[in-house]
């Protein structure tokens, strides 16, 4: 009887994981495939006024779309037995605790899951707003807004980031990858929007 409650379980829970998307190097492709996503990154650019290939690129470089991504664990002894995770970062958008009850408190949501992928690009939206609003980063700056989105308001006021050349890197390439995923929208934007479209394909 165990047996079979377990099992049931985990069909349960595996039936409500989400695979990544097929290809991640093209966002017509990743919304061609996930049609949901592409309805959850449009609602949250009316909501904060983030553009998609901004938020699609922040999720990425955070968790290449691995919906329930966490940071490694460190090595004890040696290096022969598994530590602490190096923070409590979990999911598409890689949000710890305390940030991710902050979003709840200010937004009101209590029903939110960083396992989700609509709550993921919601938050996104809401967190780079936020970076618009006190440190004056334009929304379309990808770069910038995620040197604040890893480094923190207060972080990115010290310029915490300038003695951290790996970041410095990632936030360049996080800017790349939003200025091609922008290129690829543009031609496939109007095909995406045709009702018909999701439709019949």
């Amino acid at each position: 009887m165990n047996r079979i409650f377990i099992l049931s379980v985990w069909l349960f829970i595996s039936g409500c994981t989400t695979s990544p998307p097929t290809k991640t190097s093209n966002i017509c492709d990743i919304f061609d495939e996930k049609r949901s996503w592409y309805k959850a990154a449009l609602k949250s650019e009316k909501k904060w006024g983030i553009a998609p290939e901004v938020t699609m690129a922040f999720i990425k470089h955070e968790s290449s779309y691995q919906q329930g991504a966490k940071p490694e664990r460190t090595r004890i002894f040696f290096g022969l037995l598994p530590g602490k995770r190096k923070s409590t970062a979990y999911g598409y958008a890689q949000v710890t605790d305390g940030t991710w009850e902050a979003y709840k408190k200010s937004t009101g949501y209590r029903f939110v899951s960083r396992r989700s992928f609509k709550d993921a690009v919601d938050f996104i939206g809401w967190y780079n707003n936020r970076s618009n609003k006190k440190l004056g980063i334009p929304k379309n700056n990808a770069r910038l807004l995620y040197l604040a989105y890893h480094e923190g308001p207060n972080g990115y006021k010290k310029g915490s980031y300038r003695s951290k050349p790996w970041l410095l890197s990632v936030s360049t390439n996080v800017q790349n990858t939003s200025n091609k995923y922008a290129n690829q929208f543009n031609k496939c934007q109007k095909r995406l929007k045709s009702p018909l479209y999701f439709l019949f394909n």
